[in-house]
């Protein structure tokens, strides 16, 4: 009996653009972001701030090598965030009505930067907050671990109190699906394109 669902953020509930940040750090006077910036997940300081790695601070100091001398720390969280474009309504709308029948969750590969600011405020534009719309979350930069790695679904269960044959995780990442399978949870790859409230219906919920 599916009592849980599990949702990965950007991709499913929010809609993101890789190369909008790419374009942003381009501007800034990065020559390389494309090396850093991945569509499923980051690497260099980008991937040590999103797996808890590094704080904030150590993430700005370890960029300034990259960019001009001129860039501040403001500059950089806001290319950053450009990976985020929003959540549309219709979605936060859906959350809702799921959360009448089912305790509903995030997991994310996220970092501190956007988790904080622009997740965040998402989350505001119909008058509530992110607890409006979902039971609780599990992060990667607070669990120092990221998906597809067993423990950040291991750390899911725990802090939530969820079991995976209890629920059904959705995430835009075939990887991130078929880890989580592994470990028995039911999973429904949210495809580009696709949505998740069409997809759930094929199960019934």
């Amino acid at each position: 009996m599916i009592k849980n669902l599990l949702f990965d953020l950007g991709g499913v509930i929010m809609d993101i653009d890789r190369n909008h940040c790419v374009e942003a750090f381009k501007k800034l006077g990065m020559k390389n972001p494309d090396s850093f910036l991945g569509e499923y997940s980051q690497t260099g300081p980008f991937g040590d701030l999103e797996s808890g790695k590094i704080t904030v601070d150590e993430f700005h100091n370890a960029l300034r090598p990259f960019l001009p001398a001129s860039v501040t720390d403001e500059q950089m969280d806001a290319a950053f965030s450009d990976f985020l474009l929003g959540i549309p309504e219709s979605r936060l709308n859906a959350l809702k009505e799921l959360r009448k029948k089912y305790k509903v969750y995030i997991l994310s590969n996220t970092n501190p930067i956007m988790w904080h600011n622009r997740i965040a405020t998402e989350f505001t534009k119909q008058g509530g907050d992110i607890s409006t719309y979902i039971d609780g979350a599990v992060t990667s930069f607070e669990e120092k671990t990221m998906k597809p790695d067993d423990g950040i679904f291991i750390a899911a269960c725990k802090k939530l109190n969820i079991k995976p044959e209890e629920t059904v995780f959705l995430d835009d990442s075939l990887a991130n699906t078929q880890a989580a399978a592994a470990l028995g949870f039911d999973t429904i790859h949210v495809a580009p394109g696709t949505e998740f409230t069409d997809l759930l219906k094929t199960k019934g919920i």
